[in-house]
């Protein structure tokens, strides 16, 4: 939206979505868990009265010379709806760079979907190059969107190749217009919900503009042990499927929840920032048949959540008290909270627990990370972005400021991209007002 001139709608604005696009520098995990987890306390950059609190978990990498095999469906939708250039073109494109990063641990099979679903290449080893290459070029758009049926052809595929032990997975290539069949949403999802049952874990590449439709793509790989990524240019096709392959196709663990106990002794309100459709019930964190999100290898998780401290004279609105139950005590503790992480190893259906406290004797309100500047950064031109009632004193030189002091080596442009974008923001939407802490 930015790059053609205009300011985003308010729903497209997904600030999760924006901060877990960028890498952060947290610890490695140390003995056999899947991820750590780093924690840190601050001041809240646009709004000096309250906190930040930033959660981070970072995935252990693989060795790549043991990677587990792999049985990949590259699910490819060639409807008319496709044709336009940063569809169908860019997506051949994508998957070729990703076809010359395969070797002979991967197998892979294409599926297609327009008036009716077809296999155009059966499980082929990934060293192969040539064949899968080919059949990737020979791919053209036309018809309807038969997307429901792709889907079932590209799972009984996948189930047939199945790997015990092994990396199974769907790549859906889509704009994610589906019109025959199968199309509404909600029937989409519970198809999806089925079939992640049979162990077979799902990546959503979305494409285009116009007709796409983005918020059923989210919601889709939500529901079947999925991620989900946005590609718009050949270098978004580069990140996502050449130099970020790894934490897109290898999961280390599944169903990751994270539940956050705050200390009413130290804190009187919070909220999280994002993750407005990702939201369990309290209730669901020890359901082992709730599904959540996956954690790639080498994938890193940011979650911020803004709070007021108990000794705040800032007023909040209260409940009734309790009729039936009067109990008061609350534990004297210097922890302001503690993150609890429940996860699944990929191949078990049964969770683990980690649970991290944070004590608040533990930061200097004055040393801000580079982690926390930039993720807070992003986090705040979310905010602007989506008119929230919380952003009171943000603004988009603010970001621009505090972007550029956390930039840091920036290896494929992707934080100098962001700054520019915020300034493209600026500049549309005229912005006069300052405010906010001043970093340096």
């Amino acid at each position: 939206f930015l790059n053609n001139g205009q300011l985003p709608p308010i729903d497209a604005v997904r600030i999760e979505e924006m901060i877990n696009y960028f890498s952060y520098d947290y610890p490695l995990p140390k003995d056999d868990k899947p991820f750590s987890v780093s924690l840190e306390l601050n001041k809240t950059p646009w709004n000096e009265s309250h906190e930040l609190v930033m959660i981070g978990l970072q995935g252990k990498d693989l060795d790549p010379e043991n990677l587990p095999l792999s049985n990949l469906v590259f699910l490819i939708d060639v409807s008319g709806s496709m044709k336009s250039r940063n569809k169908l073109p860019l997506l051949r494109q994508g998957f070729e760079m990703m076809t010359n990063q395969l070797g002979a641990n991967e197998r892979v099979a294409i599926v297609t979907y327009a008036g009716n679903a077809g296999l155009v290449l059966d499980s082929t080893p990934g060293d192969q190059k040539q064949t899968i290459l080919n059949a990737i070029r020979s791919l053209r758009s036309g018809g309807s969107t038969a997307g429901a049926a792709g889907i079932k052809l590209a799972y009984e595929i996948a189930q047939k190749n199945f790997i015990k032990g092994g990396n199974n997975r769907v790549i859906l290539a889509t704009d994610g217009d589906f019109n025959v069949g199968t199309s509404s949403t909600g029937d989409l999802t519970r198809l999806i919900e089925e079939k992640r049952k049979d162990g077979v874990f799902l990546t959503i590449l979305g494409f285009g503009m116009g007709n796409y439709k983005d918020s059923r793509m989210e919601q889709i790989a939500n529901k079947g042990n999925g991620n989900y990524f946005y590609i718009d240019t050949i270098k978004e096709a580069k990140k996502v499927l050449v130099r970020e392959l790894g934490s897109a196709l290898f999961t280390i663990a599944k169903d990751v929840k994270i539940q956050v106990e705050f200390n009413p002794n130290q804190v009187k309100a919070y909220r999280l920032i994002g993750y407005e459709n990702r939201i369990l019930a309290k209730e669901d964190f020890n359901d082992d048949k709730k599904d959540a999100g996956e954690l790639g290898a080498g994938h890193t998780v940011t979650a911020l959540y803004e709070i007021v401290r108990a000794n705040s004279e800032e007023k909040f609105a209260g409940v009734d008290a309790l009729k039936y139950q009067k109990t008061t005590i609350v534990a004297d503790s210097n922890e302001l909270l503690t993150v609890k992480l429940r996860y699944k190893n990929p191949d078990e259906d049964t969770s683990k627990l980690i649970t991290e406290p944070l004590n608040v004797s533990e930061f200097n309100s004055t040393d801000y990370s580079s982690n926390f500047k930039w993720a807070s950064a992003v986090a705040e031109f979310g905010m602007i972005l989506r008119k929230s009632q919380f952003k009171n004193n943000a603004t988009y030189q603010h970001v621009i400021d505090r972007a550029i002091l956390a930039k840091g080596d920036d290896e494929f442009g992707y934080r100098a991209e962001f700054i520019e974008l915020v300034k493209k923001a600026k500049e549309l939407d005229n912005e006069s007002t300052t405010g906010g802490i001043q970093f340096k």
